[in-house]
């Protein structure tokens, strides 16, 4: 196995990236259309002000439970997809699974109701300088915001590779999307229902040296994202992860997203999932700190007794 270099893996990822931010809008969006695939539920919503800022990696933060429910906290779903202009303009596409009662409730809309969004919300992924060979990794819907990331890849020139997973057949999401925009698309299953059994970290090692790869994208559970970090730091490579965390507001209010970060000046610090993510280098998130309150964490003393 042979890595690259960490200079070259910086450079691709770091040096001129794009990452605008958008100024994001609460709308009430028509539901246009509701499609089930597998055991998720596509929605296709028209919000002219969402779509128009969107980028790959963006999310939207819905409203649940009607005018007089008693759940007051939004639920965030990254962006699939949108059409700012042309045929069907001003739709933003999303992805949900029906886990809780806010989720629930959501699945039960039809096409001609309407939805209160804010977004486009957090900062999307750093697209490479240039052309740049990269592997997209999706776990169950996680594949979602990778789809329109990869049509930008492809349109600035660079090879892509996708791996997609799940647990099972019905938990996957993307993978004939996926094969019709690139040809080199690997699935994996835990249970060996369909594609390879195992997992996407399984395959993983094998499309970067395949594509000699200088990213890696993923989505996904949180330790999938941890587990595909640590194959890329092995292959001396960036991997640039979306992570899936509760997110209360979406607008960095409520701090109930954050995550413990290293920063540039090496410090760690609580860091806003919603704001300052969801995406973030792999390699900078503190994956067995989560959930905890690191003694050395910047600020941590004042944080101690609350």
């Amino acid at each position: 196995m042979t890595a690259r270099t960490p200079d070259r893996a910086t450079s691709t990822t770091s040096a001129a990236i794009r990452v605008a931010q958008s100024r994001p809008v609460q709308e009430l969006g028509e539901i246009f259309a509701v499609a089930r695939v597998g055991e998720y539920y596509q929605f296709t919503v028209i919000a002219p002000g969402v779509a128009a800022g969107f980028q790959p990696g963006h999310f939207v933060a819905v409203a649940v439970g009607g005018e007089n429910t008693s759940m007051v906290l939004r639920r965030a779903f990254a962006l699939y997809g949108a059409t700012p202009s042309g045929k069907f303009a001003g739709t933003v596409q999303f992805v949900v699974a029906a886990h809780g009662p806010g989720t629930r409730w959501l699945v039960q809309r039809r096409p001609g109701e309407l939805l209160d969004l804010v977004g486009p919300l957090g900062t999307p992924f750093p697209m490479p300088s240039g052309p740049a060979p990269a592997v997209l990794v999706g776990g169950g819907y996680g594949t979602a915001p990778l789809i329109p990331l990869t049509e930008a890849l492809l349109s600035a020139g660079s090879t892509v590779e996708m791996i997609v997973g799940a647990a099972s057949a019905a938990k996957l999401f993307g993978e004939l999307v996926a094969k019709r925009l690139v040809g080199g698309v690997t699935v994996t299953t835990d249970d060996g229902s369909a594609g390879i059994q195992g997992r996407v970290t399984d395959v993983l090692p094998a499309a970067i040296e395949r594509i000699n790869a200088e990213v890696v994208y993923a989505c996904g559970p949180m330790p999938m994202l941890r587990a595909v970090g640590d194959v890329a730091r092995a292959h001396a490579i960036h991997a640039q992860v979306a992570v899936e965390e509760a997110m209360a507001c979406g607008i960095g209010v409520c701090m109930t997203c954050v995550l413990p970060v290293r920063g540039a000046d090496g410090a760690s610090r609580f860091v806003r999932s919603c704001v300052e993510g969801p995406v973030f280098d792999a390699d900078r998130v503190r994956w067995a700190d989560v959930g905890t309150l690191p003694d050395d964490l910047v600020g941590a003393d004042a944080m101690a007794g609350h």
